[in-house]
């Protein structure tokens, strides 16, 4: 915004700095609950010697790899820092990343409040290809041990399987949006009726299965972060990334398919191809999140609304936005589920569930008085 001398105005300017120290704030806020979510659990953990472990172990590493042939010692607290509590925090971090872009880029290209990876039964259909990967192709393996009950032997076949049934979803939505008249109303019944789909064919192979991929199966299905290591968050935020940049770089045209479909062809954006590409990266967002850590409900439904009440529906902050709410809410989701029934440890998924939910009927009834 510009006046005819080409200055801009102060209000404006005002406008958008209370936007970015909005963000700003998030991320600070997110910084902090890192540093808590480590330091909290069996081994209690003061969080300035977590912040110092994080410190020199970065230190310590970055030396390690300029000087292959030096020696380290590590503390009992830098291994459950690096090696325990470190990629649980930070998969929380990135999955709510992943979770929350992808439900803001869903909503803004099908023009649906509701839209989700959750909600349309893209998770649904993910798990799904999971679970025919752990049966029907031996993928998964279970363990004695509880704190390594289930594994992946091939993460990257059941990722591939994973995505191929978020995209049947993906299609089958964008088949239905593409429907003259289709209302959002519409859709969401759609994405109901998907996921009741997926659920009664997960069911039906958990029906045939042995003792043992039955327990991998519905251990699986619990959406929990501390399943990843250090191999899976790094395909994990390798994805995450790359869609965040492509969503961000696509930002002027979600504002202009959320002005209509109508008004963005006429501002020169082509709306089938810009829909199509963004659904499928959100679905394999999507897919790889859920492969890796299950079905993680309400953050991809719920941070884009929160967002959306305070900085408002502008992609250029919601989408930022969305994705430090969304890292937020899942990592404090985490860390609580971690020590409310303490000394036993909820999957996040159970957490964010009971969250989810009231906090949005909360922003619906909200939503209705305005």
């Amino acid at each position: 915004m510009h006046f005819a001398d080409g200055t801009i105005p102060r209000d404006y300017l005002g406008y958008v700095r209370r936007k970015y120290l909005w963000i700003l704030g998030g991320i600070i806020l997110l910084f902090i609950l890192l540093i808590v979510s480590i330091s909290v659990g069996a081994a209690g953990l003061p969080p300035y010697d977590v912040f110092l472990s994080l410190v020199n172990g970065t230190i310590d590493r970055i030396y390690l790899f300029l000087h292959p042939d030096a020696a380290m010692s590590v503390s009992n607290a830098d291994r459950i820092v690096w090696n325990i509590r470190l990629p649980q925090a930070l998969a929380a971090i990135v999955a709510g990343v992943g979770l929350s872009v992808a439900g803001v880029a869903m909503q803004s290209i099908l023009r649906n409040p509701l839209g989700s990876p959750f909600t349309l039964g893209i998770s649904n259909a993910g798990a799904f290809g999971a679970a025919v990967s752990v049966i029907l192709l031996g993928t998964g393996q279970m363990h004695s041990t509880v704190a390594d009950a289930v594994t992946l032997s091939n993460p990257y076949l059941t990722t591939i399987v994973a995505f191929a049934f978020c995209l049947l979803a993906t299609t089958v939505i964008l088949l239905i949006s593409r429907i003259r008249g289709a209302s959002p109303e519409v859709m969401v019944l759609a994405g109901v009726a998907l996921s009741s789909l997926f659920t009664a064919g997960t069911m039906f192979l958990q029906y045939f299965a042995d003792d043992t991929q039955l327990a991998a199966v519905v251990f699986w299905t619990f959406g929990d972060v501390s399943r990843a290591g250090w191999q899976e968050l790094g395909i994990m935020t390798l994805v995450v990334i790359a869609a965040c940049l492509f969503f961000v770089a696509n930002r002027w045209n979600y504002n202009a398919i959320d002005a209509g479909d109508e008004t963005a062809k006429g501002l020169g954006v082509s709306v089938e191809r810009v829909r199509d590409i963004g659904m499928v990266v959100a679905a394999l967002v999507s897919a790889v999140i859920v492969s890796f850590l299950g079905v993680i409900g309400f953050v991809g439904l719920v941070c884009p609304h929160m967002v959306r009440r305070i900085i408002g529906d502008d992609q250029r902050y919601l989408i930022p936005g969305s994705c430090v709410i969304g890292g937020v809410l899942l990592l404090a989701s985490d860390t609580v589920a971690r020590v409310i029934v303490a000394p036993y440890i909820l999957p996040v998924a159970v957490l964010t569930a009971f969250l989810g939910a009231p906090i949005f009927i909360y922003l619906l009834l909200v939503g209705y008085r305005r």
